[in-house]
């Protein structure tokens, strides 16, 4: 097969193009194939951090619905009131504010609560109330003591903090 000169020079310069041509192919597509991966562990990355942004969103919702919702002057009326409904009003000894720290975002108060006589079960239904209170309630201490009269009862100081808005 004798091909002329120019001819050959014409096949020459189609295989060099193509062979270049499918260097560039395959050298693109693995360094697509690297950022694919890098963007797969990144997405599982974002995937886990969504996670936990959902979750501290749902805390931070709550927070805020609570926030909102403070209506009580200081600590003390929203003890009043925390222990007023559970029934238990008449068995707190004492409530002595001890401390407010203003935050840069909020007031918080502090008071010490100490409650005589109490079943356990009006300990978890004062726990339950201090949770759930429409108010930011924080339990800071707890110290729980069987009561000397009656071994079934407890003394039980608490520390309360309320979180207020400014």
């Amino acid at each position: 097969m004798n091909l002329r000169p120019d001819r050959r020079l014409l096949i020459s310069a189609a295989a060099v193009i193509i062979v270049v041509v499918s260097v560039l192919l395959v050298t693109t597509s693995l360094s697509l194939k690297k950022e694919n991966s890098a963007l797969m562990s990144q997405k599982e990355e974002m995937l886990l951090l969504k996670e936990d942004f959902l979750e501290l969103s749902k805390k931070i919702s709550s927070v805020e619905g609570k926030k909102s919702l403070v209506k009580v002057e200081g600590i003390i009326p929203a003890i009043d009131e925390i222990f007023r409904s559970t029934g238990v009003a008449q068995k707190v000894k004492s409530v002595k504010p001890t401390a407010g720290r203003d935050k840069k975002y909020a007031v918080e108060e502090e008071a010490d609560v100490e409650v005589e006589k109490v079943s356990m079960n009006e300990l978890v239904n004062i726990l339950y109330r201090l949770e759930n209170a429409p108010m930011v309630l924080l339990i800071k201490k707890a110290r729980m003591k069987t009561s000397f009269e009656d071994p079934s009862l407890l003394n039980i100081t608490l520390t309360v903090g309320l979180v207020k808005p400014k």
